[in-house]
């Protein structure tokens, strides 16, 4: 049987995208490049030349045609996990504030005085703050860690607590404490899409392109025997999680587990993991980089970074192929395939 042109393109199409996801995507004889410490603690993110990132006290900014490195933002509740919307506005997971929010100014304008966070002060606009979410039925969350959206615009974020947990107040029907990941779909309308029996501790969060999987980094990292885990859940058009449909992707069994995860074009998977120096939770079997996966869990490829520890990762650069990763306050990149 011979298929009419209008499905074999894009059939042939999906096959070379498909073997594509099963190479490294590294160009030939990459080399991971330090930047130095610069503050890039977690959270990076792209935007119109520079890249973002924070620190656990500021949001900073790298300029990569100066090199220059300066704090874009300060006294902001901690903030970590960072993502530009599709209006250009910056939506930041708050710690310590224990709340998301979305900064609703364009980057070469966001400067301001107000709502517990401090500008640049040669940048004059004085954008609005709005609260995407502090509370779920009533109760505070425990610490926001890592954000994501899916093609509707809907966020989805997860709040583990790592550390303290004495002021923790989410808990289910029977009582537990909850480390969740939640759905917004808009300001102050937010569901618990995964909980205690889905994930332990949820870190880093990806929804994938077309909205059929979201992959949740399980990082239980402060405890024997904790998960260490990269799963991939289905995810429904109403934005919830399909019941049983919990797949493991990646086990970093007993080293550091998982933390930021970004997905490219051909759905290959890029995960900060691993740790070099043990510790009495983890090994050093899984030493600190980026973990560059297939979307079916296979290892193509490892990009080490130092030190200790690798947190997140993004996609940045003139045409998107330079490859960012935070680690220990420095920020390392590499090159990808043209």
């Amino acid at each position: 049987m011979r298929l009419p042109t209008h499905l074999l393109l894009p059939a042939l199409a999906a096959v070379l995208a498909s073997c594509a996801g099963t190479t490294s995507p590294l160009a030939p004889n990459a080399k991971a490049h330090d930047h130095g410490k610069i503050g890039a603690g977690e959270g990076p993110a792209w935007k119109e030349g520079s890249l973002y990132f924070t620190d656990g006290s500021h949001i900073n900014r790298f300029d990569t045609k100066t090199g220059k490195t300066s704090v874009f933002r300060s006294n902001c509740g901690s903030p970590n996990g960072l993502l530009f919307d599709t209006n250009g506005y910056l939506i930041a997971c708050e710690s310590k504030g224990r709340r998301l929010v979305r900064h609703e100014g364009k980057v070469t304008t966001l400067g301001f005085t107000g709502t517990g966070c401090t500008g640049s002060a040669n940048l004059n606009s004085n954008p609005k703050v709005t609260v995407l979410a502090d509370r779920y039925e009533g109760h505070r969350f425990n610490a926001p860690n890592d954000v994501t959206t899916d093609s509707k615009g809907r966020i989805y974020f997860t709040d583990p607590r790592y550390g303290d947990r004495s002021t923790m107040e989410m808990r289910d029907s029977k009582g537990r404490l909850v480390e969740g990941v939640y759905r917004v779909d808009a300001p102050g309308k937010v569901t618990r899409i995964l909980g205690p029996d889905d994930v332990e501790r949820p870190n880093g969060i990806l929804v994938s392109y077309d909205d059929h999987y979201l992959y949740v980094a399980d990082n239980n990292n402060n405890t024997h025997g904790g998960a260490r885990k990269l799963w991939r859940f289905d995810l429904k058009p109403d934005g919830s999680v399909r019941p049983g449909s919990r797949i493991l992707i990646f086990d970093w069994k007993n080293s550091r587990g998982p933390d930021g995860v970004k997905m490219d074009a051909v759905g290959r998977l890029y995960v900060a993991a691993g740790v070099n120096k043990a510790n009495p939770y983890e090994t050093n079997e899984f030493k600190a980089g980026c973990y560059i996966l297939s979307p079916f869990g296979k290892l193509l490829d490892f990009v080490p970074t130092a030190p200790d520890e690798a947190t997140n990762c993004a996609f940045g650069g003139h045409d998107g192929r330079t490859l960012y990763i935070t680690s220990g306050n420095h920020l390392w990149s590499v090159p990808l395939k043209k």
